[in-house]
């Protein structure tokens, strides 16, 4: 069997290949995909061919590579190279990893690095990528270490969307708190949204966890209030895609749902997110851009048609949590507990950088 992963850089920044598992595929296909152009990345980001913030970043910060090779101006190098950031970082708006990832590279080319070769600068960019997905797989290891606190032997967990090696360059976020429970022996019973309407939680979530051999039980997304009040969820666990500073959480769209009915039957709600995924220029939820994608996803999943012709849709892929149904925040440097605020404010500040 193939090992998982979900982005990874093949040879060096002159000639390398970026290669992403196409995740449109799964679980019929596992296709990896070999991309030399940026525009080529740049459709797959905006595809969902790769998704999850962690993982969107590291291939777009790789896509950047591939784009500053196709600069043949060298006098307005660093200029084009910033345009070429704005370009990409276009393709998703929602998740800020995106944002920050690109805007680490950008300030990579320091005035200084004008008067290096342009290989050189190549290499530069091709280095910081790598600390970024090098950085992203400890960060992941760190949530599930701080995490696997929170679960108990005989808990339900219930999960929204996917949050795993599929979604981060490493074990994942939310996941990664199942997979170290996993390897300690925990015994607990993983329950996953299917997250419609593109069933990121059958078909990835579902999954990812049966291959690594943790048991798992699906159900339709309008299914978990009934799970929660027959008493079989004892924790939830989702991840995030933009956090902004009093703790408001941008995740895939039903999250918000899920917290309501989760604080509704006094169930502990977890967010697990790096610090990556926090956007500490904004004051609260409601400055996040929330992306709406194409109807088709609603009326035609899959090619399949499931509505009318015509018919109006409504299909934003994210929703917002307010921090006040979150009960905590699990990221790389611990658990941020209430008041959100203070707490996001004291252990991330010092370190955060932004975006584009």
């Amino acid at each position: 069997m193939n090992p998982v992963f979900s982005v990874r850089w093949i040879g060096d920044a002159k000639s390398g290949i970026l290669e992403l598992l196409d995740q449109t595929k799964l679980p019929r296909e596992e296709i990896v995909l070999s991309l030399a152009c940026a525009s080529d990345v740049r459709e797959a980001i905006l595809n969902l061919r790769v998704r999850g913030a962690p993982a969107i970043g590291a291939a777009g910060a790789y896509a950047l590579v591939l784009a500053a090779r196709e600069i043949n101006d060298e006098g307005n190098w660093a200029k084009l190279l910033a345009e070429k950031a704005e370009w990409l970082n276009k393709a998703r708006p929602t998740a800020v990893n995106l944002s920050w990832a690109l805007g680490r590279l950008v300030r990579r080319m320091v005035p200084e690095s004008a008067r290096l070769s342009v290989d050189s600068k190549l290499d530069l960019l091709l280095d910081e990528a790598n600390a970024i997905v090098a950085e992203d797989r400890s960060m992941c290891s760190a949530m599930g270490r701080h995490g696997v606190r929170l679960i108990k032997s005989g808990m339900g967990v219930l999960t929204h969307c996917n949050t795993g090696v599929l979604a981060t360059a490493g074990d994942g976020t939310a996941l990664a708190v199942l997979y170290e429970a996993h390897r300690q022996g925990i015994k607990f019973e993983a329950y996953a949204d299917e997250t419609r309407p593109l069933l990121q939680g059958s078909r990835l979530t579902a999954w990812e966890l049966l291959r690594a051999g943790i048991n798992v039980t699906l159900l339709c997304d309008g299914m978990a209030g009934m799970l929660m009040k027959q008493g079989r969820v004892q924790l939830v666990l989702v991840g995030a895609d933009r956090i902004a500073a009093n703790g408001d959480t941008a995740n895939k769209i039903g999250t918000y749902a899920v917290a309501v009915l989760a604080n509704h039957h006094g169930i502990p709600f977890y967010v697990v997110a790096p610090s990556s995924s926090f956007d500490l220029s904004l004051r609260d939820g409601s400055g996040i851009p929330i992306e709406e994608r194409n109807s088709e996803e609603v009326t035609k999943p899959f090619g399949q048609l499931t509505a009318p012709d015509n018919v109006s849709v409504y299909n934003p892929a994210f929703d917002v949590t307010p921090a006040e149904l979150i009960t905590g925040i699990v990221t790389e440097k611990g658990i941020i507990t209430n008041p959100l605020t203070k707490s996001i404010s004291s252990q991330l500040t010092r370190d955060w950088q932004p975006g584009l």
